[in-house]
């Protein structure tokens, strides 16, 4: 299963006063585990970037001024996305920016129902324990010394490990991750496919003959109504 997290950065709150992206970063999962394969843009808001979003961020406009505008990146990021899952963190957010930049270059409304939000899973997993990107790097023993600023693709790489342990860890279903190269070595067990099974044969049974005495002298004092004399 392909899976996109995502983190996004905007000059401000409400794409409705005029606010932009100005940072986008997304890392491919499959079957819960990064693939390698990311998609990273700074993008020129078009307009000045308060003091506020800067502090926050650390984008400046003499960064952005050369970047592209969201409308020439658009189509390589919504290739990339495909028809994945996106995990956001306070995925409204982000998704609110996101259709207000795609849908007036004629892009289709990315769907609420196709983000998981993983601040939803915090708070539902454990409740009244604050669920931001830092609270839940601690919980799970992540580092994120490197987070000094909010930074889409490093976000996206903390959201990445945080998303695993949110779902049960690093290997939810204890599959592996299946590999590209289907052939391998005769014998060889073939990651993604491999799943526990009975042993063909049975071993050897390690109790003493002095302790099976010793527990059937138990059960017969039981009665008749010991579980070990009801049969299967």
């Amino acid at each position: 299963m392909r899976e996109i997290v995502m983190d996004t950065e905007t000059t401000g709150f409400e794409p409705s006063e005029g606010h932009k992206l100005v940072e986008i970063g997304a890392i491919e999962l499959w079957n819960h585990l990064p693939t390698g394969k990311v998609y990273h843009q700074y993008i020129n808001p078009q307009r000045m970037m308060p003091k506020e979003a800067f502090e926050v961020h650390g984008l400046g406009d003499d960064f952005l001024r050369d970047k592209p505008l969201f409308s020439h990146v658009a189509q390589a990021f919504w290739d990339f996305i495909g028809d994945a899952p996106l995990v956001i963190h306070n995925a409204a957010f982000d998704m609110k920016f996101l259709n207000a930049e795609l849908m007036p270059l004629g892009f289709p409304r990315l769907p609420d129902s196709r983000a998981i939000d993983t601040v939803m899973m915090a708070r539902k997993k454990f409740p009244g324990s604050p669920a931001s990107l830092d609270a839940l790097c601690r919980r799970f023993g992540i580092d994120n010394s490197k987070r000094e600023k909010h930074g889409a693709l490093l976000d996206s790489e903390l959201l990445a490990e945080v998303y695993l342990e949110l779902i049960g860890g690093r290997q939810p279903d204890l599959a592996m991750v299946p590999e590209p190269a289907a052939k391998s070595k005769p014998g060889a067990v073939q990651s993604g496919t491999w799943r526990p099974g009975a042993r063909p044969a049975p071993l050897a049974s390690r109790i003493t003959d002095e302790e099976a005495a010793a527990h059937a002298d138990f059960v017969a004092k039981l009665g008749e109504a010991a579980i070990w004399l009801k049969r299967q």
